[in-house]
């Protein structure tokens, strides 16, 4: 078997990306419309109007009372009582986990420390003595771990629940800015364009995913969705590097055959670096327990739908612009293969 595993990739290739692009395109536009629609449904669960006439305060707190029951938050946006415990032995996160999951009736956040004697307690604290419910609690762990030790107790309010979610919301928005002022002083402002669809479409789908499966949304989601942010973002400068490159040394060429010709030729990269860091996300899905379960879920889809995003939305995006390009009498179709060689 050779080695290493690059080999057994083909050296050129000539597939015709951009002549799949409208299928793709609509595929897209499905997926982010059903996305939109499952964040303002509750997952396709609820009713919209009726939320809104429910919720109290101002238009705009109605409309995040909606947007709020599109996800399953987590005690980072819910609100919550975070408290540290300690024993004379390791703890077994498990049994606890479920125990006062069955207790609380909501989801409890239970995590080791780098020491197994050593672990914090996150869960809801609903009602208007929240003490009465961490009392509840602490009695349940003390049948449940033995010789138990109790450290800090912190309350997470609900304002700061809020707070943090508009802030994770708005670091999103600002790294996705960002990135299209960087490529648009790098190459041109159309590409900007299409980094930004590429990084909008992975953004919204990750978020969809969450969304309809219920999966709980907390802090180190936001982190997943940067990380996935930056992921796609190299991918995508990539492929326009080398298709900046191409709209130099091919001029008579038509604007799809250079972006199908930039595509083939940094396609092995792309699937090796996808590969990859898929490789690293789904070894964290495997052994990384609960806690990193979302996170790594989060990190093997955007890893996915980044690839599809950085072959099938960002480059193909810059034919929206219609580019006219100076062409020989019998060059407005030159195939890939004959114009590389």
């Amino acid at each position: 078997m050779p080695w290493p595993l690059i080999k057994l990739m083909p050296k050129r290739t000539n597939f015709r990306f951009v002549r799949f692009a409208i299928f793709a395109a609509f595929l897209s536009i499905v997926a982010v419309a059903g996305s939109f629609v499952s964040m303002f449904t509750g997952g396709f669960r609820d009713n919209p109007i009726a939320v809104y006439q429910q919720a109290e305060g101002d238009p705009l707190a109605r409309i995040g009372a909606v947007m709020g029951r599109g996800f399953n938050l987590g005690i980072d946006f819910k609100g919550g009582t975070s408290m540290e415990i300690s024993a004379p032995q390791a703890i077994n996160l498990g049994p606890l986990r479920s125990a006062l999951t069955a207790m609380v009736h909501s989801d409890v956040e239970v995590q080791n420390f780098s020491d197994a004697r050593r672990a914090s307690v996150s869960f809801q604290t609903p009602g208007a003595n929240p003490s009465v419910v961490v009392e509840q609690v602490k009695a349940r762990i003390r049948q449940i771990v033995p010789n138990v030790e109790f450290g800090s107790v912190d309350a997470v309010s609900g304002k700061v629940s809020e707070e943090l979610f508009a802030g994770g919301l708005m670091a999103l928005g600002l790294a996705i800015v960002l990135m299209l002022i960087y490529i648009a002083f790098r190459f041109e402002f159309q590409f900007g364009v299409g980094a930004v669809f590429a990084l909008f479409h992975d953004t919204i789908l990750t978020l969809g995913l969450f969304s309809i499966f219920r999966i709980e949304f907390t802090l180190t989601i936001i982190a997943a969705l940067l990380t996935i942010i930056g992921y796609s973002m190299n991918d995508t400068v990539v492929v326009f590097d080398r298709l900046r490159e191409n709209l130099k040394k091919y001029k008579k060429m038509s604007l799809a055959d250079v972006i199908d010709l930039s595509t083939n030729e940094t396609l092995s990269r792309t699937m090796i670096t996808s590969v990859t860091a898929l490789l690293s996300a789904v070894a964290l899905w495997a052994v990384g327990g609960e806690t990193l379960r979302g996170f790594a879920i989060a990190m093997t889809f955007g890893i996915i739908i980044g690839t599809y995003s950085s072959i099938y939305v960002a480059a193909p995006a810059i034919l929206l612009w219609h580019s006219r390009r100076g062409r020989g009498p019998n060059q407005e179709t030159a195939p890939v293969a004959e114009a590389a060689t």
